[in-house]
């Protein structure tokens, strides 16, 4: 019997992450084990890249060697980092049909703004293949060149919200994974998601929740309710600055603009969040809510 059968379930591989998982188990030899590694996710158009990109800035700025790696197929994640839209791994493995050991590192690994390493894994066309596959081959890639035998931090800028395993796959890399949200009831709900996903992913893997920041946001009183009702924790807030905006059509990281007030305020802000992060988060496991408490919790009445 065939076993896409609904009625009958497939059998459960050992070690599954979550009921009714069918997703591929990490190879123990493609562990990232000389880094701290972290996984950025949220809301699509939440400002995830922005946020990875000037945390990475902020993580050179303490010193550290960072690799960022774009996880989307619009492969923007570092362009601000960069100043342009660079090749991604998966167009890089099609120029030489898929012959890995053709390439270089200076092929797919391009240096942005303060040292940070820069890498766009890509993705497959719309509506074909596994996100999770392209991810594993960058990481494939990095360790066979040995080049994360020379980073601090790595951190992975993943595609929007979570909803299949394939771009769940950084979570199987990472030490501690981070949530970028808005103070409105949408960004919320998708990070209630993604600590479902978290929490799935922490039975079998080292991955924890390190906490959220509030992107884009005046206030923070929706995010905080949520936090103080599931266990969760704020680890930042960035407000909606049109400065922010601006550095993104600049292609440049905030700590490239001119420092106006605002400017140096988010700076500091983004260098407490990376010495928060270096020094080592609390694993934090929140109750998320099921999807009506969370629509009776926010707002007004």
């Amino acid at each position: 019997m065939s076993p896409l059968d609904l009625d009958t379930p497939p059998v459960l591989p050992r070690g599954a992450d979550g009921e009714g998982s069918v997703q591929v188990q990490l190879d123990p030899s493609m562990k990232i084990d000389t880094a701290k590694v972290f996984a950025v996710y949220g809301k699509g158009g939440i400002g995830k890249s922005t946020t990875s990109s000037n945390l990475s800035a902020a993580f050179s700025k303490l010193g550290h060697r960072v690799l960022q790696i774009g996880c989307d197929p619009k492969h923007d994640s570092t362009f601000t980092l960069t100043g342009r839209l660079v090749p991604t791994v998966i167009d890089t493995l099609k120029e030489v049909d898929f012959h890995s050991e053709e390439l270089r590192p200076e092929d797919y690994v391009y240096e942005g703004f303060n040292g940070v390493k820069c890498v766009e894994a890509g993705g497959p066309p719309a509506g074909t293949g596994c996100g999770g596959y392209v991810v594993g081959q960058t990481v494939k890639l990095l360790k066979q060149h040995h080049l994360l035998d020379d980073t601090d931090v790595v951190i992975f800028d993943v595609l929007g919200d979570v909803v299949c395993g394939g771009f769940a796959a950084p979570l199987q890399h990472a030490d501690r994974a981070l949530i970028v949200t808005a103070n409105d009831f949408d960004s919320i709900y998708a990070m209630n998601r993604i600590i479902q996903a978290v929490q799935a992913k922490s039975k079998n893997y080292n991955v924890r929740l390190a906490g959220c920041v509030a992107n884009r946001s005046k206030d923070t009183d929706e995010v905080d309710r949520y936090c103080k009702t599931v266990g969760f924790n704020r680890l930042a807030h960035l407000p909606d600055l049109d400065a922010i905006r601006r550095s993104r059509l600049k292609k440049k990281t905030l700590f490239e603009m001119d420092p106006d007030e605002d400017i140096v305020a988010v700076q500091k802000e983004y260098m407490r969040l990376a010495e928060v992060l270096w020094n080592g988060t609390e694993p934090m496991a929140p109750e998320s809510l099921p999807d009506r408490e969370i629509f009776e919790l926010l707002g007004f009445d």
